[in-house]
């Protein structure tokens, strides 16, 4: 009988464990608010950096949002621990935590000057509320009224500990299907330092390009496993569509029209910028320029303004891509940074039957912006950069590597190894 009920418990325990796992919730850049814009997150003193915090350093994260309400809100944060795709770990907060779990944002201030009023609200990591424990993924939950259920948006960040180097190199793809639009990104990680028992099952590599998450490379096993490396060395598996150069403008001023602006006019009580109309360049020639590889800053070339985050204002910014006809069974976007490289109906183009275009209005902080336009098929989870931009291998790409290393019998994946390489510079 006794020994019933402890088989009986037994079964209970792992149902439950079980089920929790499958409850486990995915984390992505998301904003569940419409109240909510420009969310950025990078290294102090690095506007263009990506969110990579190094356990024990003293560069902290900068998390900053705006809330164009226009009313001061009570707004709380707590971490999430994720595994390497982005899945909430099966471990506690206070096993990954040092610290509170939950914390206030108490580091607030209102816009001025501006003719959108809004809050902008600035969270650093770590502080003496909370550090970090382990490395891994993280995602940053911002909820109100201390209540969980309560979201308001989710942003991703990283957390490394370099147990392991990574050497690569980007070069035009070895077997080319689409004669000289891919790129091959090859690699090693060195782990002298790190003992692996079992490569295969105990290291995931994840290879970004220009921090999108939608095109990433997330199953590469090694090639080879030698003593102290493992080298990921392929010819298919490793290929991304190169793409074209990013489009850009400058709305770092509301006083005469920036850089591919067509023109800014004052509507009582908001500014409207127009872009200039673009054209598909797919089958155009390959055209090189410096851009930010999809990014975007938020800046003023006014002189009074001495305060980004407060000073600068919002305007409706016009998009138009002329093409002959619609496209069926899919839908065009505006990507890029600008919607944390998500293709939703937030950036969606309409069709206009009137002059054969696709158009958007997106409501954007001052600043200068990259941006694609991606064709998205009907239930595809990639964005196409190709079908309306091109892809030429001379593209200038940045590629991310993370490593990931799980021990045997731990619950979570850590985060031992980074490495950004760059289509130029890491040419062979």
């Amino acid at each position: 009988m006794i020994k019933n009920k402890i088989i009986t418990l037994l079964l209970l325990a792992f149902a439950t464990a079980l089920q929790a796992q499958e409850e486990n919730f995915y984390y992505e850049n998301a904003v569940f608010n419409d109240d909510i814009n420009t969310v950025m997150m990078h290294r102090d003193g690095f506007k263009l950096s990506n969110p990579i915090y190094e356990i024990g350093e003293e560069t902290q994260l900068v998390f900053k949002f705006d809330d164009l309400s226009g009313e001061v809100k009570d707004y709380y944060y707590t971490l999430i621990h994720c595994d390497a795709n982005w899945n909430e770990s099966f471990v506690l907060q206070s096993d990954y935590l040092d610290g509170f779990t939950e914390n206030p944002i108490t580091d607030y201030a209102r816009s001025f000057n501006t003719t959108f009023g809004y809050i902008n609200y600035r969270v650093m990591l770590p502080n003496e509320n909370v550090d970090f424990k382990t490395s891994g993924n993280y995602a940053l939950i911002v909820y109100e009224d201390g209540n969980p259920e309560q979201k308001i948006l989710s942003k991703r960040f990283y957390v490394v500990e370099p147990m392991v180097d990574v050497e690569g190199t980007v070069r035009r793809a070895t077997l080319d299907a689409f004669k000289g639009g891919n790129h091959e990104v090859d690699f090693t990680v060195y782990h002298e330092n790190l003992e692996i028992q079992n490569p295969r099952e105990e290291v995931k590599v994840v290879v970004m390009q220009n921090n999108r998450w939608d095109n990433a490379i997330k199953d590469l096993q090694p090639l080879f496993i030698r003593p102290g490396q493992l080298v990921y060395d392929y010819n298919r598996e490793n290929v991304f569509a190169a793409g074209n150069e990013f489009r850009y403008f400058d709305n770092r001023t509301n006083r005469f029209n920036g850089e591919n602006v067509l023109s800014t006019e004052f509507h009582r009580p908001y500014y409207h910028k127009t872009l200039m109309f673009d054209e598909p360049r797919a089958g155009e020639m390959y055209f090189a320029y410096e851009e930010m590889n999809g990014q975007y800053v938020v800046e003023s070339q006014d002189r009074e303004v001495e305060d980004y985050d407060l000073e600068c204002d919002y305007t409706f910014v016009h998009f138009t891509l002329e093409l002959e006809t619609i496209l069926l069974g899919g839908t065009v976007n505006v990507f890029g940074e600008l919607n944390n490289w998500n293709a939703n109906k937030s950036n969606e183009m309409t069709w206009n039957f009137d002059t054969s275009a696709y158009e958007l209005t997106m409501l954007l902080k001052q600043g200068y912006y990259n941006y694609y336009y991606v064709y998205v098929p009907d239930g595809a989870q990639v964005a196409d950069h190709t079908n309306i931009e091109g892809s030429y291998w001379e593209t200038e790409n940045e590629y991310q590597i993370f490593v990931y290393y799980t021990e045997m019998g731990s619950r979570y994946d850590r985060l031992v190894g980074y490495r950004q390489l760059n289509s130029m510079t890491s040419r062979r």
